[in-house]
């Protein structure tokens, strides 16, 4: 768009500097642009006038003509309302205010035709509409007000100052007419021509303005369509100017691969596990540097297929560091790897906050001379003292635990070439979402989980079942299991969130007054927190009580019971998190689901998906659709989830058919150089470019 869409919003009929401050703090609108961005997010179909006879109880919201028979206002005081009957040749129906009965009263008249828009509810046996929508009744509006009514986002303080969808609509038909003539197209002609597209011009003016239904869908496509195709081409043009300008180090050898299936590998990998290691070794040995995503639920084994690419960087002289976000992880991580470079005669070392200098020093060395061919370790890694002879491998285990500097910092420990890296998660992600955030990663997908693996059950109980809980978990703790208790965290009431812990472990500790049981939480100082969970591990304490800080990696194989207290107050991202630290053993394992009487609507579908699912993928698809995409992901890095108006929750189709077309440009004129793409230069050229570049560190 040309410079007339810069100009601020506080210079357009009807808006002025207050009304413009209130736009900016409230919906992020400072300019034109912002403006005609800002996509109506329904729109009500005033296209057909029903009749009174004709409600029923799957009635939604209604526009009805008629007149006004009678008015009268009853009750008292607070309870007073103001009824208006209101009929046409078919019936008649009360009209309901509750506020501003005095206003409207006056406004109302009788025996004229008015046109009416709202909702029927019923009440004493039959129906009526509360505060609806009231217009008179004019031929203008008669005849050419059945259309696709836009509704805009507003908030409750824009509200207050009469800043609702209805002035919002306005304002667009102010701009509109001073913009048409200035609305460039943005997609080449060939594109248009290929998909059908409405030219840009009637693209926004019917989605703000739609004429009919067949013109609104046909512009909601295209305006989809253009927004994911551009992210796509963005993301696709940078991987492979990436994979073009970053040479990586080739990788041929896999005879230690060879030697770890054939003697040490002590089960069968999955057919996904094989797969996904053919396809990061193909990237080791391509000459590129490799940035692949691997993701995979919750105990699908992402860390022995981790090693085993480690393997690949030893066979070819290199070394491997594998960087956890905690020092209990970054542990777990060491003693599971040790047991395999033991038995294959490979020297690993770890390095946490904790390292004693003295080891510190003898690590490094090792590390600098390539005596060591494995580090483990948590931030400690990312010191400036710690150098390899040759890292040729990076794995980033919970990526979305580590800032963007911090990770640029381990794939730049190298001088002369960058190191190939492997960043993992345990949060699915559902394909629509990573092909937008990872869309200039490569993305592997453990689909499967290790053979003999036993689902875990989950139940839903409410307070009042908790006796029966704790019958259950002195049944468990009697058989040498272990359980987990769990309590929210959240920032905004840590305190009110630390007495509800505190309360819990005191109830905890009266109830099983002789079972030895230990505490984690975020006040306490690190070494304490560690020494509980150390205590757990070695299955000296039988009941861990904690906040949140055990949803990523700790494993405990014999814990086979997670109760996760307030399970109403978690996202089902960290309920998923949370079941999975069980069923990591060969016993059944179980998540209790605790939560009060009252349930919000969003509440009760976390709850239900979790009861009726163990696949990270189906959560993760409902959780899209539940909270959207802002912070599903950990993290608002890339800046490419500011959508307009496509929805990854139900858009994939779009996003699918958007990215083929932008890889196959790009195939044809990877720099874009080609007369006919000329346009989709300039729009990328104009887009506001991230300034770190994400696509090299995930």
């Amino acid at each position: 768009m040309n410079g007339f869409f810069e100009t601020k919003i506080e210079f357009l009929k009807g808006v002025g500097s207050k009304r413009a401050k209130l736009l900016n703090e409230e919906l992020g609108i400072f300019t034109f642009k912002d403006l005609i961005l800002h996509f109506p997010f329904r729109y009500e179909d005033r296209t057909h006038f029903h009749k009174v006879s004709e409600i029923n109880d799957t009635s939604s919201y209604l526009q009805l003509k008629g007149i006004i028979s009678y008015k009268e206002e009853i009750g008292i005081q607070k309870k007073k309302r103001l009824v208006a009957y209101f009929k046409d040749e078919t019936g008649q129906m009360e009209l309901v205010w509750f506020k501003g009965i005095k206003w409207i009263s006056e406004k109302i008249k009788t025996g004229v035709p008015y046109l009416i828009y709202g909702k029927p509810t019923l009440f004493n046996g039959s129906y009526n509409i509360s505060h609806p929508e009231i217009d008179l009744l004019t031929p203008q509006n008669e005849n050419g007000y059945g259309s696709f009514v836009p509704i805009y986002r507003s908030t409750e303080k824009l509200k207050k100052t009469y800043l609702d969808s209805k002035a919002i609509g306005k304002f667009q038909q102010n701009l509109y007419a001073l913009a048409q003539n200035k609305i460039e197209e943005s997609l080449p002609s060939y594109l248009i021509e290929r998909y059908k597209f409405l030219d840009r011009k009637s693209c926004l003016k019917n989605i703000h303005f739609p004429k009919n239904e067949e013109l609104l869908k046909k512009a909601t496509l295209r305006l989809k369509f253009e927004e994911l195709f551009y992210i796509q081409l963005r993301l696709v043009r940078e991987k492979k100017v990436i994979r073009k300008k970053h040479k990586g180090i080739v990788m041929h050898d896999s005879s230690l691969v060879s030697e770890f299936y054939k003697n040490f590998l002590p089960f069968d990998l999955t057919d996904s596990q094989k797969l996904v290691i053919k396809e990061i070794y193909g990237d080791m040995r391509s000459g590129s540097q490799m940035n692949r995503l691997l993701q995979g639920d919750v105990g699908s084994g992402k860390t022995i297929t981790a090693f085993i690419c480690m393997l690949i960087a030893l066979s070819c002289d290199t070394q491997a560091a594998i960087m956890a976000p905690t020092e209990i992880l970054a542990s777990q991580h060491y003693v599971g790897l040790k047991e395999y470079a033991d038995k294959m005669n490979l020297q690993i070392g770890l390095v946490t906050g904790s390292t004693k200098k003295s080891e510190r020093r003898k690590i490094l060395e090792a590390l600098k001379i390539g005596t060591l061919n494995i580090i483990v370790g948590t931030h400690a890694l990312l010191e400036p003292d710690i150098g390899f002879k040759k890292l040729g491998l990076a794995v980033i285990d919970e990526q979305h635990r580590f800032g963007v500097a911090q990770r640029a910092r381990l794939w730049q420990k190298n001088d002369d070439v960058y190191p190939h890296v492997l960043v993992m998660t345990a949060t699915p992600i559902p394909r629509t979402l990573a092909m937008t955030l990872y869309g200039d990663l490569e993305i592997s997908t453990i689909t499967e989980l290790p053979k003999g693996r036993k689902s875990i059950q989950t139940n839903h109980l409410r307070d009042s079942g908790r006796l029966k809980l704790f019958g259950f978990m002195r049944h468990q703790i009697e058989t040498g299991r272990q359980v987990y208790i769990v309590y929210p965290l959240i920032e905004e009431s840590a305190n009110y969130d630390y007495k509800d812990l505190m309360d819990g472990y005191e109830s905890i500790s009266r109830a099983f007054s002789k079972t030895p049981i230990s505490i984690v939480h975020g006040k306490m100082k690190p070494k304490d927190k560690d020494f509980e969970m150390a205590r757990f591990i070695r299955n000296e304490t039988k009941i861990l009580v904690a906040t949140t800080v055990i949803e990523v990696g700790v494993n405990v194989p014999n814990a086979t019971v997670m109760v996760i207290e307030n399970a109403e107050r978690f996202g089902l991202s960290q309920l998923h998190q949370l079941r999975g630290r069980v069923g990591r053993g060969a016993d059944q394992s179980y998540c209790i689901l605790m939560t009060g009487n009252k349930l919000s609507t969003e509440a009760r579908e976390r709850i239900k998906t979790m009861v009726e699912t163990n696949d990270g993928f189906r959560i993760a698809e409902t959780d899209l659709k539940i909270r959207g995409p802002g912070d599903l992901s950990g993290t608002q890095q890339s800046g490419v989830l500011d959508l307009h108006i496509a929805d990854l929750a139900l858009d994939g189709k779009i996003l699918k058919e958007a990215r083929d077309c932008a890889e196959k440009i790009l195939d044809k004129d990877p720099s874009l150089g080609l007369v006919e793409n000329k346009i989709l230069n300039e729009v990328l050229t104009s887009m506001n470019k991230s300034k770190t570049d994400w696509s090299l560190i995930s």
